[in-house]
């Protein structure tokens, strides 16, 4: 089985090519910088970022080019596939890339745009902070509009 899942922000806006011949398609590639967790010395947590390239088809690529933009923060799912290609020096290069089969919104426009710079209030909702511990602290009377008490 060939599936991958990945998390992770977009490092620019994607780049938009369109197929030649007479049933031209979409093809968007992005690249997703996906937090990668390690411990290194003295047992502290280091933090580093694996870049992994991707490319959309369709109405996926279609979608991609409207929607997203550098910073957001976006699921993906799909399949790895490796290829090669020989460059003008003559040289083979190998490639691997995720093809998309399903993209997917990752946060609200408010958290987007406040990663990425932009001008937008955040909600009015008080978020939960993290605690020491990797857990979620959660609000005290948030029970109430828990759909499945």
């Amino acid at each position: 089985m060939n599936k991958v899942i990945l998390m992770g922000r977009l490092t620019r806006d994607p780049e938009i090519r369109y197929s030649q011949g007479e049933q031209s398609t979409a093809v968007a590639r992005y690249t997703l910088a996906v937090d990668r967790r390690f411990s290194r010395n003295n047992g502290q947590d280091q933090q580093t970022a694996d870049f992994i390239g991707c490319v959309a088809f369709g109405r996926s690529a279609e979608f991609a080019e409207k929607y997203f933009r550098k910073g957001l923060k976006i699921v993906i799912t799909g399949r790895i596939q490796t290829g090669s290609y020989t460059n003008r020096d003559g040289q083979k290069v190998y490639t691997t890339d995720v093809v998309v089969e399903d993209q997917e919104f990752a946060e609200s426009k408010n958290a987007s745009s406040e990663n990425t710079g932009g001008g937008f209030a955040p909600m009015d909702r008080p978020s939960p902070s993290a605690a020491g511990d990797g857990f979620m602290n959660i609000p005290d009377g948030i029970d109430e509009e828990l759909p499945f008490n």
